[in-house]
């Protein structure tokens, strides 16, 4: 045989033989949709929702990062004496096979600081960081939309009592009230 031959039949079972590590494995973990929502107004952050379809082993995300956004926090709406709250969430799990879905109302990422350039072209890549194989990032663009109306959505929510306010803790409150309006 002659020695291209030899490499080019290697390469080609070397090629097959890992198309078979998926093999009977069902759908890779995947980002399958997501959006953001601007603030209202330029100092409030932004909301990001999106679906995480699950591979064939449960998975936790970990972080979502943007490299073109100041800040990402993954957080949750919870219910608590009436009263609905967000909290900070470190993690969510995936299951395996089955869908993380951050929605209106539920978890969610808070985003603040877009880069113009971003909201110019309308979407946003972020990437997706789960603890699978070494930390697994999964590179997604989040489309962004428009702010919300103020009658309603999580977007028109007061973030401001939450602690999450654009203006140093510092600051006088006549100062943070006229950055509102």
């Amino acid at each position: 045989m002659k020695p291209f031959a030899v490499i080019a039949l290697a390469a080609t079972a070397l090629t097959l033989s890992g198309c078979g590590e998926n093999l009977g494995k069902g759908q890779p973990l995947n980002v399958v949709s997501g959006h953001i929502v601007m603030g209202a107004t330029a100092d409030r952050p932004a909301v990001g929702y999106f679906k995480v379809e699950g591979g064939p082993q449960p998975v936790q995300l970990v972080a979502v990062t943007a490299d073109l956004a100041q800040r990402v926090e993954m957080h949750e709406s919870v219910r608590e004496n009436g009263v609905v709250t967000m909290k900070p969430l470190a993690r969510a799990d995936v299951p395996a096979k089955g869908e993380l879905v951050f929605k209106q109302g539920g978890k969610h990422l808070m985003i603040w600081g877009i880069n113009g350039a971003a909201v110019r072209a309308g979407k946003l890549p972020m990437a997706f960081v789960f603890t699978n194989n070494n930390n697994e990032r999964i590179l997604f663009d989040m489309v962004i939309k428009p702010a919300e109306s103020a009658a309603g959505g999580e977007a028109a929510m007061d973030h401001d009592a939450m602690g999450h306010r654009s203006a140093p803790a510092d600051a006088a409150p006549e100062k943070t009230a006229d950055a509102k309006k």
